[in-house]
């Protein structure tokens, strides 16, 4: 359970282009061979939310990661999609919407035998999942509504690593760093200071702020696009994230 495999795919990776939930909802049947691999993909990058929400619902952490691992097995099995919910749409509500059934439908049935008997697993970090746990700060709101919120999370933070990787791979990791603080829009960056850092003049340093800003919120929409099967849903989703980040 507990491998480098875990990780998030790199953002230069081949099998980062292929994780498209359009993809997986197109092949319900598994007819395209790519499809599986790709929800594979999907739940290794996302897994941690729903498993935030398990660990809310069921107090022993061993339970809850075996619950969580069966959960994931059975999903990758054949024609899981093809009897999945209408609110597939969004990768994020099938995902909470079919844990939901899983724990009240499958409760008995996965204490009443090994679970995952010949079943394909997924390497989850569950130690770090844990660890990240234990330093989020008490919450009084309903696990559905944390899942959201780490969702929302997730994504943002796999957004930032990609847009971190492609300055990197141009050689401008440094001015990455100095610049990521403005990514927030904050009206107290001192532009005259990030001037001097990157040797530069303040206006230079502006541009290059709005180019970052620019460049981050175009990878946010290709994230989100990841998520749902319809593209025209893409401006509704960011909305709905940012609300959730909101309350």
């Amino acid at each position: 359970m507990h491998s480098s495999d875990a990780q998030l795919p790199r953002p230069d990776s081949p099998d980062f282009a292929t994780t498209q939930w359009s993809l997986v909802v197109g092949a319900a049947a598994r007819e395209q061979p790519d499809a599986e691999e790709a929800l594979a993909l999907l739940c290794r990058r996302y897994w941690y939310p729903l498993y935030s929400y398990v660990r809310r619902r069921v107090a022993d952490v061993n339970e809850a990661q075996d619950l969580t691992q069966e959960f994931f097995a059975r999903l990758l099995e054949k024609d899981t999609l093809a009897h999945a919910s209408p609110e597939r749409g969004r990768f994020r509500a099938f995902l909470i919407t079919s844990m939901r059934n899983f724990l009240a439908n499958e409760w008995d049935r996965t204490h009443a035998q090994k679970r995952g008997a010949g079943s394909r697993h997924l390497s989850l970090d569950f130690d770090s999942g844990e660890s990240r746990l234990h330093f989020e700060p008490a919450d009084e709101r309903s696990p559905e509504r944390i899942y959201e919120r780490e969702w929302a999370l997730l994504l943002l933070e796999l957004v930032l690593q990609r847009l971190a990787a492609e300055n990197a791979a141009a050689g401008k990791q440094r001015q990455f760093e100095i610049l990521q603080p403005t990514l927030a829009g904050s009206r107290t960056a001192s532009y005259e200071q990030i001037a001097k850092d990157l040797g530069t003049t303040e206006e230079a340093a502006r541009q290059a702020a709005h180019r970052l800003r620019k460049r981050y919120r175009e990878l946010l929409r290709e994230e989100i696009r990841r998520t749902i099967a319809e593209p025209g849903e893409v401006d509704n989703e960011i909305r709905s994230l940012f609300e959730v980040l909101g309350r």
